[in-house]
């Protein structure tokens, strides 16, 4: 009799371990998923938004951003880096990595656009209205992206070229590694003057915009998304970048800034 209780026992908690093991992960029984979503360091406040909508609408997925400057993102992916999703700032980084044939075809799309503004810190006295009036003997420094890996600041070269004074304000151009960085430069007044997006502008109030820039002086600031070659979680990432054009999506764009 105690050799078949013992049994009975061992049969009992082997069923309810497997009953366990059936429960784990989601309700629907599918994998767990982590998402790994490279974006540019202007799409932190709308993205970080989205994030809890996104999960609730699909409850195996969770995910990870990494935010920076869209050209260095764009590196570390050909670097080997583990991203599912590259949402960059400008269409010159995604264009680096379609060149090496590091996304998957067909998933490129646009999302959203920006515009490039000129920023000072709110209690500044001294009067810009326009970037043309930047070479201005008031003003020390400006804080600007760097042109060569960060997209806001080829934007701002763009400009600065059109109106005949990047060479004139070298001496006064103070460069940040991402368009945030910028914006804090003008934020603690560290510089006087800043070019940002407009969306950064936007959640912000620690900074006024002076003036916008006319999109005549600059290529246009298009937003692309597309699945990373080597993810491992597909249907996952093309959910993602399908929300990111929802309704759902564009209202949370807009909300913050974006076009």
């Amino acid at each position: 009799m105690i050799r078949l209780k013992n049994i009975w026992i061992a049969l009992c908690v082997v069923g309810l371990l497997a009953g366990c093991s059936s429960r784990s992960g989601s309700n629907d029984g599918e994998e767990e998923v982590e998402l790994v979503v490279a974006a540019a360091a202007s799409l932190t406040d709308a993205l970080t938004a989205l994030k809890d909508s996104f999960e609730n609408e699909h409850e195996n997925v969770s995910i990870t951003f990494n935010f920076g400057s869209s050209g260095k993102l764009a590196t570390q992916i050909t670097q080997g880096a583990p991203v599912d999703v590259f949402l960059s700032a400008s269409p010159k980084d995604m264009d680096v990595l379609e060149g090496e044939e590091l996304l998957i075809d067909s998933t490129r799309r646009n999302f959203t656009e920006n515009a490039l503004v000129l920023i000072g810190h709110r209690d500044a006295q001294f009067q810009v209205p326009s970037f043309g009036d930047i070479d201005n003997a008031a003003i020390a420094n400006i804080a600007i992206g760097e042109p060569e890996s960060v997209p806001v600041g080829r934007y701002t070269k763009e400009v600065l070229e059109h109106l005949d004074l990047w060479d004139t304000l070298q001496n006064k151009l103070v460069r940040g590694s991402d368009v945030r960085q910028v914006l804090t430069h003008v934020e603690l007044g560290n510089a006087d003057l800043g070019v940002v997006y407009s969306s950064d502008a936007f959640i912000s109030d620690k900074v006024k915009v002076l003036a916008e820039a006319d999109p005549n002086w600059h290529a246009p600031i298009v937003y692309p998304g597309a699945v990373v070659k080597s993810t491992k979680h597909e249907a996952e990432a093309h959910a993602f970048l399908a929300y990111l054009g929802s309704e759902e999506g564009k209202k949370a764009l807009e909300a913050y800034g974006f076009k």
